[in-house]
């Protein structure tokens, strides 16, 4: 388990740009680099690494991915992007199908007491999923493969009295647990994005986890 940040460093979204947080979610793909209408953007980006939040001008971004130090681009996609709105575009999938993911992200900030979550299915082979807390309830349920995709309100973040959790990825439905989450600590007032990463039956760093994100 492993927690990355990406709140830009002033805290301020600029006029007319929209921020941008990348994400490298492809378990089997190189480092690799990012350009944003066409100028490189991001460098060497290993997996299952992501940027901070940077500012992109509003408008349709082309965002290119390729295998670091080339301009072979395994990605090529046109992102619609609002002003002063966050946004998270996580490369996933196997380097074989590799393709962009792009979610919103509301970082409204948390009541009192509270932090936001969500959870993101990002590990190819693994079947539907949920995520609950460890003899307590489930919090997310049964969620597949890049299921936010198809139904974008799973892209949302879901507020949860802070604190420190043991957390559980099950098989969807049952109580078989695929992968144990724990001391998993959750501060009051931030923003998280957990992804399911890597593969089942994955060795080193492409074996099946998870990885948490501080949105703020």
């Amino acid at each position: 388990m492993f927690i990355t940040s990406c709140e830009d460093d002033n805290g301020d979204i600029e006029q007319q740009k929209a921020q941008v947080m990348v994400v490298h979610a492809s378990p089997n793909a190189p480092n690799v680099d990012v350009r944003i209408n066409n100028a490189v953007a991001l460098s060497n980006v290993s997996y299952p690494n992501n940027s901070p939040y940077t500012p992109v001008d509003a408008g349709t971004a082309n965002f290119k991915l390729s295998p670091a130090g080339t301009t072979t681009y395994v990605i090529d996609a046109n992102v619609p992007l609002t002003a002063n709105n966050y946004y998270s575009v996580f490369a996933i999938d196997s380097v074989n199908k590799i393709k962009p993911a792009v979610v919103g992200d509301n970082l409204t900030a948390p009541a009192s007491g509270k932090a936001h979550v969500r959870f993101f299915h990002f590990s190819p082979n693994a079947p539907a999923v949920d995520i609950a807390v460890t003899d307590g309830p489930v919090l997310f349920n049964n969620r597949t493969f890049n299921d936010q995709s198809t139904t974008a309100t799973l892209a949302n973040f879901t507020p949860v009295d802070a604190g420190t959790y043991n957390l559980e990825v099950r098989i969807a439905g049952t109580k078989t647990v695929a992968l144990p989450l724990p001391n998993i600590t959750l501060t009051a007032g931030k923003i998280y994005t957990v992804f399911a990463k890597g593969f089942v039956g994955g060795t080193g760093a492409q074996a099946l986890g998870a990885q948490i994100i501080l949105n703020k």
